[in-house]
């Protein structure tokens, strides 16, 4: 059968094909930022008009079109559901056991301002999660962390997001980059080191600027020392090694770098003034739901005991992250499904894939024993016991996680629906090539397409295969370095991290501020689209200005 070929200009009009492709975002952002739909609603909009773009503007294929929307809807469930209902679970057999409740204090013994406990915990412990996890794991447990001590949830919820930035482009073991040296046959250590010649100013950056977003430029300032070290201790192994080794480790190192230089910083220096720490036990924005099960205050434990269930968790997931163990269970179970309808019928032609590609592959992976949400599961499972749960409490306190995350479920399945259905109908490349055709400019309007690619999909991975191609044939055209544009749209998507649906409905999960979805992207869009822009700047002036021209890898 031959496989249908994409069309990106369906309506004979550049501008009217551009508009209509992007009506799917701006259906699913507006009824939740304008309209305040409840998100996994708006995303079933949003699936709906993409589905009608698709059968009827670009004439997909019905068969086709139903398939990709499965195939996202799937992928939402598994592996990235997967993870969330885990560390949910994991979240509420410590609240269950008093462990949250002695790990917030133990947390505020060591950093008592809220300032530093964000730069602690929000930027560099998440950091180090989104090095052996990703797929939202981070913003989950710093979110959870960030409530337990006390945050209110917008907070709690848009300055973990905020904060997760910097770390995303190398995400889980340098997946992204591998991912994006695959697609664009690239060299892997060329393109680790460009984006590693790309972020560490942002890196340096993001500690002053999630500080500012919650306590502002004056109270910024009173914690400068702390944020000046978190960011110089993440930014320059971040530039070594992604420049000296390969993307596997930068996130591991650097955020491990970062957490053990602030605990070393808060040794000898506190802050002059320290500010007043969130208030804990007040029914936040009447929105917040009270824990699954009441905690056990009898059981409340004390010393370094409540770091032992998140211990757990790294080391599952380290172990999980080692490519070896990966492999081998992989090898006993990792079934592989072509999908009926998709796989190698969708066909991407130039000018966004050379002539003759390979038809788009659409093989779902149920690599159920190595997924990183099957860890964290044994994790829990590990900590559960030796909390001395049952298993009739176990599988109690499981099934309502489930219930309580069922939307957030709904919505990631939709969201990734509607991602696939966009990429295989060809509406992304619309959007790609409108913001290709730019001219000069094209080096700061090419990264804000890989902001626009990870708001579409929830992952820097997805965005760099959907528009990593399309960077390397356009940069060459316009006489540009193919790898500075394919680096620019890893880094330039991790700004885009903060405003998709997905990760906002891991934060608000994971802060049980359901609902309120609309909020947090309110919240974080200002931060998400300057913080992009001055991305797309730095690319600009990487393509022709110098000294910063010396900055780019030949």
């Amino acid at each position: 059968m031959n496989p249908w070929l994409q069309n990106y200009n369906p309506v004979h009009s550049p501008l009217a094909s551009t508009l209509l492709a992007a009506l799917p975002v701006g259906v699913l952002l507006g009824s939740i930022a304008a309209l305040k739909i409840r998100i996994h609603i708006s995303a079933l909009l949003g699936l709906a008009v993409a589905l009608g773009l698709a059968l009827l503007v670009y004439r997909m294929p019905i068969a086709s079109a139903a398939a990709a929307g499965a195939y996202g809807a799937a992928f939402g469930l598994f592996p990235i559901g997967w993870i969330i209902l885990n560390v949910m679970f994991l979240y509420q057999l410590t609240v269950n056991r008093g462990l949250f409740a002695a790990l917030r204090d133990n947390l505020a013994g060591i950093a008592p301002d809220p300032r530093i406990q964000l730069i602690l915990i929000a930027f560099s412990f998440g950091a180090f999660i989104e090095g052996v996890s990703g797929f939202g794991t981070p913003v989950a447990i710093t979110g959870a962390i960030l409530i337990q001590l006390g945050f209110k949830p917008l907070h709690a919820s848009g300055l973990a997001l905020i904060a997760n930035t910097a770390p995303v482009a190398f995400g889980s073991l340098g997946i992204p980059i591998v991912t994006l040296a695959q697609v664009t046959d690239l060299d892997v250590l060329k393109l680790s080191a460009m984006v590693g010649r790309q972020l560490p100013f942002f890196s340096l950056l993001i500690p002053f600027w999630v500080v500012a977003a919650y306590a502002g430029l004056r109270g910024m300032w009173e914690v400068w020392p702390a944020a000046l070290t978190a960011g110089i201790a993440f930014a320059i192994p971040q530039f070594l090694v992604s420049n000296l080794h390969v993307p596997l480790l930068v996130d591991i190192i650097s955020g491990a770098c970062s957490l053990v230089a602030v605990i070393v910083l808060l040794g000898f220096w506190k802050p002059k003034s320290t500010a007043n720490a969130p208030l804990r036990g007040v029914d936040w924005f009447k929105q917040a739901e009270a824990p699954l099960s009441p905690p056990n205050v009898a059981a409340q434990p004390a010393g370094m005991k409540c770091w032992l269930p998140w211990l757990i968790l790294t080391a599952f997931i380290l172990l999980w992250g080692v490519p070896q163990v990966r492999a081998e269970l992989d090898r006993l179970t990792c079934p592989k499904f072509a999908m009926p309808g998709l796989h190698h019928l969708v066909q991407r032609v130039p000018p966004v894939a050379p002539a003759g590609a390979t038809p788009e592959s659409a093989e779902y992976k149920l690599n159920f024993l190595s997924a990183t949400g099957t860890a964290i599961l044994l994790a829990t499972l590990v900590t559960g016991f030796s909390l001395k749960f049952g298993w009739a409490e176990l599988c109690r306190i499981y099934g309502q996680t489930i219930w309580r995350v069922r939307y957030s479920l709904l919505t990631i399945a939709a969201m990734l629906a509607l991602g696939n259905v966009t990429k295989y109908s060809g509406a992304d490349a619309t959007l790609g090539l409108a913001l290709a055709h730019t001219g000069a400019w094209y080096p700061f309007f090419g990264t804000l397409l890989g902001w626009l690619g990870v708001a579409l999909t929830g992952s820097d991975t997805a965005s760099n295969v959907l528009f990593g191609s399309l960077q390397k044939i356009t940069s060459q055209q316009a006489g540009l370095s193919p790898i500075l544009m394919c680096a620019a749209n890893s880094s330039g998507g991790v700004m885009g991290k903060m405003v998709d649906a997905q990760s906002i409905v891991v934060a608000s999960t994971a802060t049980n501020w359901y609902g309120a979805e609309g909020p947090i992207l309110r919240f974080v869009f200002f931060h998400s689209l300057a913080l992009a822009a001055l991305m797309g700047l730095l690319v600009w002036l990487q393509s022709s200005y110098a000294p910063f021209t010396a900055l780019v890898v030949r």
